[in-house]
């Protein structure tokens, strides 16, 4: 990965002195990220040209400096060589580390959350989602947060990372950020794969997560029954963007596929499948994994009813889909429309065709995965389990009613 480096001696002239003399400062900025530290040297701002960061004048004390300020630019330059032949993090700060001579064992905190969201960035796209990326620079803000909260400062070293850092960070996300117990747990698993990177590099001695443990709770799958999608399907629509939306949720609702997927489904990604009819053949943006579904005669109504639509024309996709944040809140208006009184979001959709769509209709668990494009059986399980939650309430509904029928019967006896 290229970087750029730059070397800048400048005079702080906020922090000059009574003789009328200003500090000299170094800066080394690595990709526009900077790090400053005086050298511990003074000058009459009229023996300074601040666009060659030098000193002027024929006195042996200028030139004197002058070389001084040559062999700091040297170290500093060496010290670059040697952090990248050893495939070591290269940031400002560990360039003035080494110029001062400080033990590697000073890296920083944020200075690796950089490091990796740097590479996370540049393979947006590629080895990572772009959810994926954005994800990585929310912990980041987080982290270096909760450091100016307890610690009132901008980072800290990687040897004051311990285990009570992560059980404060916890508390910090859960009370000060009010973030609920799952996504806590999910921010503290992104950085842990970041401290990994800076154990693995020997920058850490010790993993602060080793005495940690938590896990995920379980959460409520909201998913619509087929009374449900049938009032959407059928709702008229006057406003065309509503109708739309509908529309693609509906498609959603009838492929399984996130809201990623159906955003940059192409007609490439259609294609005839060994029984002889139309599947869609994709990967998941989340997961890279490998996504095969039979496109169901309602799917293939509403990918024949966008074929002519200007936006899919223009575009080279599929359906007309708008941004997530706009599809959310217009399904909002959707479900009050339809009388639906669930919180309507596209992710919805995806948790219906795994519920209500498939098996509930007693398509294999094996099958159902396969379509969700799901890395193991074990996440489709946890639909299965909805769905039977939703069978052992149906029948227990259902023996109530019989148990009311009977008394009846029993007492008109």
């Amino acid at each position: 990965m290229n970087q750029t480096l730059g070397i800048l001696f400048y005079l702080k002239t906020s922090k000059k002195l009574a003789n009328g003399e200003v500090p000299i400062y170094l800066r080394i900025t690595v990709d526009g990220k900077r790090a400053e530290h005086s050298i511990q040297r003074t000058i009459q701002p009229d023996n300074w040209s601040g666009k060659g960061g030098r000193a002027t004048g024929n006195k042996e004390k200028f030139k004197s400096l002058n070389i001084y300020l040559d062999t700091i630019r040297t170290k500093i330059y060496e010290q670059q060589k040697k952090l990248v032949e050893n495939n070591e993090l290269v940031t400002a700060e560990a360039l003035k580390n080494g110029y001062l001579g400080i033990s590697e064992k000073k890296q920083t905190l944020m200075q690796v959350f950089a490091y990796h969201n740097e590479q996370v960035e540049a393979l947006s796209g590629k080895d990572y989602a772009a959810g994926t990326v954005t994800r990585y620079k929310t912990i980041a803000k987080h982290v270096q947060a909760f450091i100016e909260y307890q610690y009132k400062n901008t980072d800290i070293f990687l040897s004051q990372l311990n285990h009570k850092f992560i059980t404060d960070f916890e508390f910090y996300l859960k009370t000060v950020r009010h973030c609920g117990h799952n996504a806590t747990i999910k921010y503290l698993r992104n950085m842990k794969k970041v401290v990994r990177i800076a154990i693995a590099n020997n920058w850490m001695d010790k993993d602060p997560f080793v005495q940690y443990k938590a896990s995920l709770e379980s959460i409520e799958r909201n998913f619509l029954s087929a009374e449900e999608i049938e009032a959407i399907e059928d709702k008229e629509f006057t406003i065309t963007r509503l109708a739309e939306i509908r529309d693609i949720f509906i498609f959603s609702c009838y492929t399984g596929l996130a809201y990623a997927d159906v955003w940059k489904i192409t007609p490439d990604q259609i294609t005839i499948g060994i029984d002889g009819e139309k599947w869609i053949h994709t990967y998941r943006t989340k997961t890279k994994v490998r996504s095969n579904i039979p496109l169901l005669p309602k799917a293939m109504e509403i990918l024949e009813r966008y074929k002519k639509h200007p936006a899919c024309v223009y575009s080279g996709r599929l359906l007309p889909v708008r941004s997530n944040q706009k599809m959310n809140a217009y399904l909002k208006e959707i479900a009050n429309l339809c009388g639906i009184s669930k919180e309507l979001t596209f992710h919805i959709a995806r948790h219906t065709f795994a519920t209500t769509v498939t098996l509930t209709n007693n398509v294999p668990i094996e099958s159902v995965s396969s379509m969700l494009g799901h890395k193991s059986i074990k996440t489709t399980q946890i639909y299965a389990k909805v769905v039977e939650k939703k069978v052992g309430a149906d029948m227990q509904a259902l023996k109530e009613k019989m148990q009311v029928k009977s008394k009846a019967t029993n007492i008109a006896k």
